[in-house]
């Protein structure tokens, strides 16, 4: 089950569970729609995936126990170790190559 992480970890700008511009990795790692395009280029700073959008887990408990109220997301928040710039280098890297192809 996804954790839904409440900011991004390059900004720190919150990012709501029903958020269109939160970004996902395959492991989870979050980033806002902006930091993805504008400084990431599409490449996870942590393990050089590609991003994709979140899902928004429903509010409504459509099925029993199946909800944003029966699954709250997490509320810890998650920063990245690395500065602007070592982001940026990283992705400079990889960003070439395809996210299927990394």
């Amino acid at each position: 089950m996804l954790q839904i992480k409440p900011n991004c970890e390059c900004c720190d700008i919150d990012l709501e569970p029903d958020s269109t511009q939160a970004m996902i990795c395959s492991f989870e790692c979050t980033f806002c729609a902006s930091c993805v395009k504008q400084i990431l280029d599409n490449v996870c700073p942590n393990c050089g995936g590609g991003f994709v959008a979140r899902p928004i887990r429903p509010h409504n408990e459509w099925r029993t126990g199946v909800s944003l109220t029966q699954r709250p997301p997490s509320s810890e928040r998650v920063h990245t170790p690395y500065s602007e710039q070592e982001l940026r280098a990283f992705a400079a890297k990889v960003r070439h190559i395809e996210p299927a192809q990394r």
